[in-house]
């Protein structure tokens, strides 16, 4: 159920030195490793139906993991019935017996879950949710109800909204998205058509829309079992009333039948595959691909470190090469996506303006050649095992916390058998070598075992199909005596569970101090995983902008990586990998931030380069102009995103041309090309100084460690007393109808929006519990009525962007083309309604549970938690800011919630962003008589005009 379903590898756990999870591990020497390694502390077991059960207490926050692994994905689909385990997913969330329909998020989103999702891959089917620990209860019901009793309101109505959701996913996560088509083009290269990898994990239109209702019954009956299934619970539990629990909701769960297994194998590559792919892109693509040795085999990681050491970063070899020396490539990437049936060595490198991708093919096969002949080197094994060590670690932090954890005990679970495979699985790492690497790429890496793909600018060949016309006729099975007494037993199920006593919500408050240079420093000590995440946020954004350089935020941002007075660029990326951190330097609308996140024994070398970034940019000109060059091609490559282009032009539309808000970060061709050296320089001598940043540490440190680091690095830096001060904003609005022409696009880009209020507007809490209920969540209104009645869309949303100054509110979603109008329609419909149907009492008790008992998850991990403490610096909030929003969501009355609702929700001079195909869509928009619209093109300028027709 994401908003995108993802085909990218889920990072394998590496070893860390001294690692220890708190309670919820234990140390553990394995030879041949060189360190300790952490073993996972967890109790595994089995229902009598065959539910395999993990468990693993950990009471660092009030919050619990749960996460279930359905052993079923298209490795088990049959040829013509592709997509179906995706299509589960999404069927899963529609109702069951005891839950009633639609309502498994309402009730998760009522008790203040920060995490709720389903996502597919070629070997599994996941569902999780990250939870308050008070809830278990209610998660276990709900997960136990759709396991156990989904095919009692399972029928063709429900299968036909979920076929028009998923092909509408289809759409906007892969033929809707650059180079889709050509990646789908890939995987036809990789395996023969009957192969289960073949066909994308969504399916093919056809497929879903042959989809019927006995199919799918059929499918679930005999893969959504308890016998087919791991239930993972992390996090702060007590284990002998959590298994209570389980066998509670699960253990009456009769035990289906016995899973096939899967037969189909991976034929080898045996001669170069090419193809030639035409998709709506800007720029040439060239793509290549392996098939590699099997998920968790010694294999797999070998592979994994030479993907990092080809393509991994900025310090491996095709990033230096192609991108950094040469410039003929705008990006490039290599990873492993690890596989039951043969893994997927993958890469991919984009041509610049000009570069034809024979020749950046040529370019990319010298570095391969060279690693066949050569090797690589030590250090560049070193660097990469540093690397994976330190990213799988923080990983953990990254999937969710609990989340993560519990994730991955089901991962190894499923393909070892083993939760706490963790010292094997480090021990393939540790064993990988120069000499091993070298041989993969002369053997499973050869050009002769490849797949090579150029994606190209060109049409873009969708093979569509038409909605089913005919409803399907279906007739619910009368069920059997047996079934009859079962479900008579199970009555009581009926009964949503209560919480139970909730642990006490204690947010952090930081410790706070200040250097002589007025620098600030919050520190929030987290001594949970040996990790600790800085944020440096320089209140310097592109609010600061001058009026004829949008973009020179970002630029002055990319620029700081790109070498100081003691370091070259690649030195830099070289620096950041040999210490396996992972730095960020990015702007903002409000600040330019740089972030860095590592093991706790590498802070000093962390901190010493975002300090040498900071305070030591060289802005050498030959790395501006490199710069420049990509800067320039990604304003290019935002015509290949609807989406992006869609914000784009609502900003223009609502702040004008000479407002830094009127523009997406990147700023513009025009801007770009007439930027100076000296404009960069400035603008980093006016931003950045002490008194105009903060310093936020978060994780396994304490304060008088805090104190001596920022002292060391950040003491010396100098510059005046200076606070910037945000420009203002003018709110007066007025309705603009805007199209885009986006030819042979598979969905139109639907936004409605106006000027918003800032950060620190005292209506900023209530407006938050308004918008939740509108368009925040997925049980809001919005989406309810765009996605869930109407099958419009994937998905559909409201949001204001809340700023030092008032940002923009908007509300949208990508439709299928045929229903462009009609989904606008409903769009404004309902934010007429909000207005003239005002929140009722259970709504907006449902928000302010979901808002407040939700904050605890930006805080489950150091880097989500260094920087929402930042935001106290940035919108000058006081530290205590998070430990009391809780009672002040709570305070937040309907009156309130009206009142804001009628004061900042006004459809009337809201403006309207259509980005479609206009020949499609034209006399739809006309017929809805919102008024004039403009035409203007794909960077927001006006074109032409045409009479929408109405007033």
């Amino acid at each position: 159920m994401k908003l995108k379903s993802s085909l990218a590898r889920t990072v394998l756990i590496a070893f860390l030195a001294q690692l220890c999870f708190g309670a919820a591990f234990a140390q553990q020497k394995v030879a041949p490793a060189k360190v300790r390694i952490p073993q996972f502390h967890f109790e595994k077991y089995k229902l009598s139906n065959g539910l395999e059960v993990i468990l693993l207490e950990d009471h660092r926050l009030p919050l619990t993991a749960v996460n279930i692994w359905y052993h079923v994905g298209p490795a088990n689909e049959l040829p013509g019935r592709t997509g179906f385990a995706h299509l589960f997913e999404h069927m899963m969330f529609e109702g069951s017996e005891h839950v009633g329909e639609k309502a498994h998020f309402k009730y998760l989103e009522a008790a203040g879950a920060s995490e709720i999702n389903g996502t597919t891959d070629f070997d599994r089917t996941n569902y999780f949710e990250t939870l308050p620990s008070n809830e278990l209860e209610k998660a276990l019901w709900l997960e136990s109800d759709r396991m156990g009793f989904l095919l009692q309101t399972l029928d063709d109505a429900k299968l036909a909204n979920q076929r028009d959701v998923v092909r509408n996913e289809r759409r906007q996560s892969g033929e809707g998205q650059p180079y889709g088509l050509v990646e789908e083009g890939v995987f036809h290269l990789l395996y023969p058509k009957q192969h289960p990898y073949y066909a994308n994990v969504i399916g093919s239109h056809a497929d879903i829309e042959a989809a019927r209702i006995n199919d799918v019954r059929n499918f679930f009956k005999q893969y959504y079992t308890p016998n087919n299934a791991t239930l993972v619970i992390v996090g702060d539990i007590d284990k002998a009333k959590s298994k209570q629990l389980v066998e509670k909701y699960f253990g009456p769960i009769p035990s289906g039948p016995p899973v096939p297994k899967i037969t189909a194998t991976t034929p080898a590559i045996t001669s170069e595959r090419r193809a030639t792919i035409t998709d709506k892109v800007e720029l040439p693509r060239v793509y290549m691909a392996w098939i590699t040795d099997p998920i968790f085999t010694e294999g797999d990681a070998n592979a994994t470190l030479a993907a990092s050491i080809l393509g991994g970063g900025k310090s491996s070899r095709l990033y230096k090469e192609l991108v950094y020396k040469q410039q003929i490539a705008q990006d490039v990437t290599a990873f492993e996506y690890p596989l039951r049936l043969g893994s997927i060595l993958w890469v991919q490198a984009t041509c610049k303006p000009g570069v034809k991708p024979e020749a950046l093919e040529s370019a990319m096969n010298e570095q391969l050649d060279l690693l066949r002949k050569q090797g690589p080197t030590q250090a560049e094994l070193e660097r990469a095992r540093n690397i994976t060590e330190s990213q799988n670690i923080r990983a953990l932090e990254r999937l969710g916390g609990f989340g993560g954890l519990a994730d991955r005990l089901n991962q190894y679970n499923q393909f070892t058998g083993d939760p706490g495979y963790l010292p094997k699985d480090i021990a393939h790492y540790d064993a990988a070598t120069t000499q091993s690497i070298q041989r993969l790429f002369q053997t499973k890496l050869a050009n002769s075992a490849r797949v090579v793909a150029y994606g190209v600018p060109g049409d873009k060949v969708v093979n569509d199909v038409p909605k089913t016309k005919e409803a399907e006729k279906f007739t619910m099975p009368t069920p059997t005596a047996k079934e009859v007494a079962f479900e008579k037993a199970q009555a009581w199920r009926s009964t949503p569970p209560s919480p139970a006593p909730a642990s006490a919500l204690m947010l952090p408050v930081p410790q706070k101090f200040k250097l002589e240079n007025g620098l600030t420093v919050y520190v929030v000590e987290n001594h949970a995983l040996p990790v600790v995440s800085a944020d440096l946020a320089i209140l310097s954004g592109s609010e600061a902008n001058p009026p004829d350089r949008p973009g020179l935020a970002a630029f002055t941002a990319t620029m700081l990586e790109q070498g100081t007075s003691s370091r070259s660029a690649a030195q830099i990326a070289d620096s950041t990998d040999q210490i396996g951190a992972d730095l960020n330097v990015g702007s903002s609308v409000d600040d330019i931030s740089l972030r860095i996140s590592s093991l706790s024994s590498n802070t000093a070398p962390a901190l010493d380069l975002i300090s040498d970034l900071a305070q030591h940019p060289a802005f050498a000109p030959e790395e501006i102009e490199r710069v420049r060059g990509i800067q320039l091609t990604s304003v290019l490559q935002q015509a290949d995103q609807p989406n992006a282009i869609g914000t784009k032009v609502l900003r223009r539309v609502l702040y004008g041309d000479s407002n830094p808000y009127g523009y997406l970060e990147d700023g513009t061709e025009k801007s770009l090309k007439a930027l100076q050296r000296d404009d960069v320089e400035r603008f980093w001598k006016e931003g950045f100084t002490p008194g105009n940043s903060v310093l936020v540490l978060s994780g396994d440190l304490n304060e008088s460690e805090a104190r001596q680091l920022a002292q060391k690095y950040f003491g010396s830096w100098s510059g005046g007393p200076h606070l910037a001060q945000p420009f203002k904003v003018d709110a007066e609005m007025s309705r603009s109808l805007v199209l885009v022409d986006k030819p042979q696009s598979p969905q139109s880009v639907l936004r409605v929006g106006e000027i918003g209020l800032p950060r620190s507007s005292p209506d900023y809490v209530p407006v938050e519990v308004m918008n939740t209920m509108l368009g925040g969540l997925f049980s809001s209104r919005i989406n309810m009525n765009l996605r869930e009645k109407h099958g419009y869309t994937y998905g559909a949303f409201s949001r204001w962007e809340f700023r030092r100054q008032a940002g923009p509110f908007a509300a949208g979603a990508s439709v299928r083309t045929d229903v462009t109008a009609p989904a606008l329609k409903e769009l404004l419909y309902e934010l007429n309604r909000i207005r003239t149907e005002p929140l009722s009492a259970d709504e907006i008790a449902m928000a302010k549970s979901a808002v407040a008992r939700s904050l605890p998850g930006e805080f489950e991990s150091t880097g989500r938690t260094a920087r929402t403490i930042s935001q106290l610096f940035l919108y000058d909030l006081p530290d205590d800011y998070y430990r009391t929003l809780p009672s002040k969501i709570e305070n937040v009355s309907s009156d309130e919630v009206q009142r804001v609702t009628m004061q900042y929700i006004d459809p009337a001079k809201m403006s309207i962003v259509i980005v479609g195909d206009k020949a499609k869509i034209e006399s739809g928009i006309k017929e809805l008589n919102l008024g004039d619209f403009q035409m203007r093109d794909l960077q927001g300028d006006p074109v032409t005009r045409a009479a929408a027709g109405g007033s």
